[in-house]
């Protein structure tokens, strides 16, 4: 039964090295009744290079799929963190500014008033389709799972945005997760830049800023990292064994999409989200959780 509908801009990563959320945001929304639905002709929002490019083009580029969204009086779902910033930037250029609403306009020969919201994928879930009913479809809680919560820096900030969760310590996710049956850890760097495009361009400047993520994720005794931004689990994930042979450590801690632990939670296997398509191996940990599921119910 769909009990709430939203426009849904999948993004450029979600098709390509970003398919495990685009699998898992699938599953999880046909189990809550959360029609998704997808802009007719979407196209890529620029991030991250068209606003260091032209400040024009890096308005348009969202604005656009903003436009098809708002001829429906539908707001917008956004999964990718980076995406979703690019979005909220040009609706708040737009409401704040008339002349900027009108050059935009006349770029994508398109009407737009930034009269519809963008939405974090997070905030829909959370939100719109709330805890409770989560929690509700719940078959195979994470029981005790010890999870970090890692926003990243373009899901929450800047606060003039508006976004939608705290700007220096979120709770959204880690509300979720203990939705779930996991239990959020405590930990500093929830925030703090996983190095983006720097670790391929710059890996000097880059690497750095993702191996203290990760030391400081296992320091606080997180067994693995749950994010809700394809280039912040590209990091984390594709890189550690790189972030592992540059400073002589042992890092394996699995990185999950929101979504991921959601699907698995209400009974999705791990091969039909994309589990299986990780760098670094979730599923013994996955497969610890069913084990200790079965501890428990004979303790």
């Amino acid at each position: 039964m769909i009990e709430m509908k939203v426009a849904y801009y999948p993004g450029c990563s979600l098709d390509t090295t970003g398919i495990e959320f685009r699998l898992s945001t699938a599953w999880c929304a046909s189990k809550v009744g959360l029609d998704l639905w997808e802009l007719p002709g979407w196209n890529c929002c620029g991030a991250s290079s068209a606003h260091a490019k032209d400040h024009l083009l890096s308005l348009a580029l969202p604005a656009r799929n903003l436009a098809l969204a708002e001829k429906e009086g539908m707001d917008v779902a956004v999964p990718c963190a980076a995406c979703y910033s690019r979005f909220k930037t040009v609706e708040a250029e737009v409401r704040q500014d008339e002349k900027i609403q009108q050059r935009v306009a006349e770029a994508i020969d398109m009407d737009y008033h930034a009269a519809n919201n963008t939405k974090s994928l997070l905030e829909v879930f959370v939100d719109g389709v709330g805890l409770e009913r989560i929690e509700s479809d719940v078959v195979k809680p994470l029981n005790g799972l010890k999870v970090a919560c890692y926003y990243g820096c373009y899901l929450v900030r800047p606060a003039k945005l508006g976004h939608f969760d705290r700007a220096e310590d979120p709770q959204s996710m880690d509300g979720l997760i203990s939705s779930l049956g996991g239990t959020p850890v405590d930990w500093p760097h929830k925030t703090e830049c996983c190095g983006a495009g720097q670790i391929t361009l710059s890996p000097d400047d880059g690497l750095p800023l993702a191996y203290e993520i990760l030391r400081v994720a296992e320091i606080c005794g997180a067994e693995c990292l749950v994010t809700a931004c394809p280039m912040c689990l590209m990091n984390l994930d594709l890189h550690q064994l790189t972030v592992n042979k540059k400073y002589k450590t042992n890092f394996n801690l699995p990185v999950f999409y929101f979504t991921e632990l959601m699907a698995l939670s209400f009974g999705a296997s791990p091969k039909e989200i994309g589990l299986n398509r990780h760098f670094v191996d979730a599923l013994p940990l996955v497969e610890g959780i069913s084990k200790r599921e079965k501890v428990e119910e004979k303790a």
